[in-house]
């Protein structure tokens, strides 16, 4: 335990859902931002000694950022295994789940470049100079990129709170979405 293997493991457990969640909103896809967490972890681990002294949730933030960038960049081979992870403990709420649903479709709307800037700046909360450097581009870029992709979120909200409103309005009374207006509709008899 030299290298400071019991601060890491605390450091590791407190920064990755934070981390699990950043990553699926870069991939859109919880495996592939696991196995994001888990390299960006693993490359963290390697150089903890130098990294502890700095800021280590900046480090292992840009490293993965540059691993999801790298995966744009290049397909990495996957090999299947036999073996499935156990399901993720924790509380799941159906208004979580459609947010989740929700934000994960919009961002998926959006180009590489346009998710990793919305991204680091509003779910990091980064100022835009701390996004450019991280992304390798200048603020100009981050700053237009952030504005093209916020348009792109504003009217995709627009069209899916429309596209709600006009199902509750063709709706009858009464009746929820999509449920039959009474028993004998779908063959039952009422008691």
């Amino acid at each position: 335990m030299a290298r400071g293997d019991e601060e890491f493991i605390e450091f590791a457990t407190a920064s990755a859902a934070g981390l699990r969640h950043a990553a699926y909103l870069l991939t859109g896809d919880r495996h592939a931002a696991e196995d994001a967490v888990q390299a960006a972890l693993v490359r963290t681990y390697a150089a903890w000694p130098r990294v502890r002294r700095d800021d280590a949730f900046a480090y292992v933030r840009r490293t993965l950022v540059n691993y999801v960038t790298d995966r744009w960049r290049r397909k990495l081979k996957e090999y299947p295994t036999d073996e499935l992870p156990d399901p993720p403990a924790g509380r799941d709420f159906a208004d979580d789940v459609a947010l989740r649903q929700w934000v994960t479709g919009a961002l998926a709307t959006l180009t590489a470049r346009e998710r990793a800037v919305v991204v680091l700046r509003y779910l990091f909360d980064l100022p835009e100079a701390a996004v450019a450097r991280d992304l390798g581009i200048t603020p100009g870029t981050v700053k237009s990129t952030s504005s093209r992709a916020l348009a792109k979120l504003r009217v995709s909200a627009q069209a899916e709170a429309q596209a709600e409103a006009e199902a509750q309005a063709a709706t009858p009374a009464g009746t929820q979405a999509g449920a039959p207006a009474s028993a004998a509709a779908i063959g039952g008899e009422r008691p």
